[in-house]
């Protein structure tokens, strides 16, 4: 895709949802910090169900540290590698006291020094807690960059180097949403819904196989 072909992307994603959020629940930083942790291989719905009773028991940094490994793994143990998650929690909240005040820092380098945190994890806090432009790139915005036509980029992390370089600067802070909600409902993984898609006219993937059924 060109510039102006990725412009007009964006802007019809803007003009169907000139604020798209993330659909994980939290009230500030830290909350969202550990939030996106637990949704690694999880669902936002996951995860929300869970986080309401352990924000309740550690609304911060301070008291997620002093709260057991084993009683963090029984509030989360319905998703995916909770016992994993429960010791990710456990160490961040201890670095976070120990090395940053107890506050959520805002920089990639120190955020990723936290036990769990890596650079998709950052850039999403960095994004949707501080209102930085980056793109984190999960499985939805792999596969929906690459269908698009935006970047063919081999690994998570080099495509989001690319998407920051080529999505013009006024839509880098939500372009995150734009893709992964773009991912979530409509280009989804198995059955892509080109059908009902508002940017298939952009889309390489649609192209491609609108000539192949010819």
């Amino acid at each position: 895709m060109n510039r102006a072909q990725i412009t007009e992307l964006f802007e019809i994603f803007e003009s169907i949802n000139d604020s798209p959020k993330s659909e994980l629940k939290y009230r500030n930083a830290f909350e969202l910090l550990c939030a996106v942790v637990l949704s690694a291989q999880a669902t936002d719905a996951s995860v929300n169900r869970v986080t309401p009773e352990l924000f309740r028991l550690a609304p911060d940094s301070e008291a997620m540290s002093k709260l057991p490994v084993e009683e963090i793994e029984r509030i989360i143990s319905s998703i995916g590698l909770y016992r994993a998650k429960a010791r990710y929690l456990s160490g961040l909240a201890r670095k976070l006291v120990s090395d940053f005040g107890g506050e959520v820092p805002m920089t990639e380098s120190e955020l990723t020094s936290l036990p769990g945190v890596g650079i998709k994890t950052a850039r999403v806090v960095m994004n949707v807690a501080f209102g930085m432009n980056t793109i984190a790139v999960d499985t939805h915005i792999f596969r929906v960059a690459d269908r698009i036509g935006l970047s063919h980029a081999n690994t998570p992390d080099l495509m989001s180097d690319v998407l920051a370089r080529r999505i013009p600067s006024r839509f880098l802070k939500n372009a995150h949403h734009h893709l992964i909600l773009h991912g979530r409902y409509v280009c989804t993984a198995r059955k892509p819904k080109c059908d009902i898609c508002p940017v298939s006219s952009l889309c390489h993937f649609f192209k491609t196989a609108s000539m192949a059924s010819k």
